[in-house]
């Protein structure tokens, strides 16, 4: 944390460049114009008051989703400055909320380190919104100040005194910008969920008044953490079995570096590592990655050695191995942060490498050395890791032996497409011999492949990893989709390259059996096969439950509701065939309502939030029956969980 700078007043604000580029090319600026660009004008709003935060300034954020899907973001913070800017001559609030990269964020004495990745902040919100308001209680008075489009609609003005400070921005996104409009509230709830845990001692909450409780009370929920990431790595293994019962927490700095980072192991054979930079998930990794690892690894190893407990492994222990059943966090804050990678959040500031390997190292060994058990525990756990590392990559070049790109051999029951454009191909995993006849006949030969599967795959989930390459379904999806296992940076990661499928969609019966085979599915996706989810390649279909006729007139119905609204038009001598399953289709139903792309609704798989993700996998997929029971009931009434 930074001095405290109490001079923060116009002369802090330094303006980099013009606001006009916003509305032209929104994507440059948020990303997209779907669902994540919506989402990410919330976090820009919120990044600002977590900025003041983080400075000592304040300790409330209050965001609130409004009945029209506007959205009201307050702190009690500063306020931000309202007195007359001298370059721009006009108020800093308007120089802040209409040119772009305007702020005190780059101001290093206003603040030490900054929420987000490109400062970007709440003038691009303003641009891509119809109505903004801003509320700023400060000098003991309240300012407003109204904007349409990023150009303000009033002036700047006083309407009465104010005994706190803070600000308070509500605004509503251009929905002739946006493709969607809605906000999703787990979407919102699990972003600040992180940040509460990123972000110790903040108070942060969500409220949505379009959904209200019987005694007409809004959603809402309170985010907020004592102790930080060791509190957040017990939320993402609340459904897993700890190995240790301890959380390794850190909290230093060095080379004047923040670094906080929190580890357990559990009983899995997953590694999960999640890595912030400045509050931003660094999907990629980053130099603050590879310092964690270096550091966990080298002083794993010397504790293992100058105890002599690797003797017994019996094989080559790799530093692969001492990171399974690991849970990570590891947040760091960067002054100047550079990032690269394909979606530019991969930390690339050497510096870092170091701080954050110092930090593991001197914590970790600390803490083996104060507890011995648990050190034996995790290291026996690296041993069998190893162990069974040697006995998976057999299984793999087994798989990979029978694979297309080493024997020009597919599965036997894949029915492949003619076209070798991968960018217009799909691939159908249909439940089942019968819907896969049905598929095949219902599909265009030229750019649509089936692959049915016999019954339920295995459950990735609770399975060693030799193990899921030794069945036999799971290995006919590597071939099918031509991914092999290890690339040139990760000998585990799948190797997409010779990817056939841009389209894989999971096609299964609209009943419990068909979602549990999906989930089957996503979680064989994300556990092993992540690269494909987060390129955008895997979706659902969503073939219809009902078939209603009267007459001449015919409709498809995936609701009960769309069949009372259908008997309500046509009169109560209607006929309602529900479909049980897939293979009751003939080919014409099922092109027509779940195939053809004219007239089918794919539902896309993506990660919000990889943490949560995680959380949710393991609990949908693990052996407690008792939090799946409860996820399902907390969620019924807001969200299809089967989607």
């Amino acid at each position: 944390m930074s001095e405290k700078n109490e001079e923060y007043s116009a002369s802090n604000i330094q303006v980099l460049e013009g606001l006009e580029a916003v509305r032209k090319r929104p994507a440059m600026y948020i990303g997209d114009t779907s669902a994540k660009g919506l989402h990410h004008l919330v976090y820009e709003v919120v990044d600002n008051s977590i900025d003041e935060a983080l400075a000592g300034y304040a300790t409330n954020i209050d965001v609130t989703i409004n009945e029209d899907d506007s959205i009201t973001v307050i702190d009690n913070g500063r306020g931000i400055p309202v007195d007359m800017h001298e370059k721009e001559h006009k108020s800093a609030l308007e120089v802040v909320l209409t040119v772009l990269h305007a702020g005190g964020k780059f101001d290093k004495g206003t603040y030490k380190v900054s929420g987000g990745l490109h400062g970007v902040g709440v003038s691009c919100v303003n641009a891509l919104s119809t109505y903004l308001r801003a509320e700023v209680h400060r000098n003991g008075k309240c300012y407003i100040q109204e904007y349409s489009c990023g150009k303000p609609t009033t002036e700047l003005r006083v309407e009465g005194e104010s005994t706190h400070t803070g600000t308070c921005i509500t605004f509503k996104p251009d929905g002739s910008i946006f493709t969607e409009t809605v906000y999703n509230y787990e979407t919102l709830a699990n972003r600040l969920r992180d940040l509460a845990f990123l972000n110790a001692g903040i108070h942060l909450t969500l409220t949505d008044k379009r959904h209200l409780d019987a005694d007409g009370n809004p959603r809402h929920e309170v985010f907020y953490s004592e102790n930080g990431l060791s509190e957040f790595v017990q939320y993402i293994d609340s459904n897993k079995e700890s190995l240790i019962n301890d959380v390794i927490h850190l909290t230093t700095e060095r080379q004047g570096i923040p670094v906080e980072v929190a580890l357990t192991y559990n009983n899995t054979y997953n590694e999960n590592v999640y890595s912030y930079v400045n509050n931003i998930n660094t999907i990629e990794g980053g130099t603050h990655l590879t310092g964690f690892r270096r550091g966990l690894t080298s002083t794993l190893k010397k504790y293992a050695d100058e105890n002599k407990m690797l003797e017994k492994a019996k094989v080559e222990v790799s530093s692969d191995d001492f990171r399974e059943g690991l849970t990570a966090v590891v947040s760091v804050k960067v002054m100047e942060p550079q990032f690269e990678g394909q979606t530019k959040t991969k930390l690339g500031n050497n510096e870092v490498i170091g701080a954050v390997q110092v930090a593991v190292s001197e914590a970790l060994a600390t803490y083996l050395e104060e507890h011995p058990k648990q050190a034996k525990t995790i290291v026996e756990k690296v041993i069998l890791a190893a162990q069974a590392r040697h006995a998976a990559q057999k299984a793999r070049q087994s798989v990979q032996r029978k694979s297309p790109l080493s024997s020009g051999g597919l599965p036997g029951k894949l029915a492949d497409c003619s076209s070798r454009h991968p960018e217009e191909c799909e691939l159908f995993i249909v439940e089942g011999d019968s819907a896969g006849g049905t598929a095949k006949s219902a599909r265009d030969r030229h750019f649509q492949a089936i692959l049915p599967l016999r019954g339920k795959i295995l459950n990735v989930e609770k399975a060693m990893e030799h193990r899921i390459f030794d069945a036999e379904e799971i290995s006919n999806l590597y071939r099918a989709l031509r991914v092999t296992v290890g690339t040139p940076d990760d000998p585990k990661e799948p190797n997409l390259s010779k990817l056939a499928y841009h389209k894989i969609i999971i096609m299964t019966d609209a009943d419990v059996d068909g979602a549990h085979i999906a989930t089957l599915l996503m979680t064989f996706f994300f556990r092993r096969m992540r690269p494909i989810i987060e390129q955008g390649y895997l979706y659902l279909a969503t073939p219809p439950l009902y078939k209603c006729v009267r007459g001449k007139n015919e409709e498809y119905c995936w609701t009960e509701a769309q069949v009372q609204k259908f008997i309500s038009v046509y009169g109560d001598k209607t006929k309602v065939y529900r479909f049980k399953g897939l293979g009751e289709m003939d080919d014409k139903e099922l092109r027509e309502t779940t195939m053809s792309p004219e007239s089918r609704m794919l539902k896309q798989v993506t990660i919000d939030d990889v943490a949560e993700a995680d959380r949710i996998f393991s609990m949908l997929m693990g052996e407690d029956v008792g939090p799946r029971r409860d996820f399902i009931e907390a969620n019924a009434n807001y969200a299809n969980i089967d989607a």
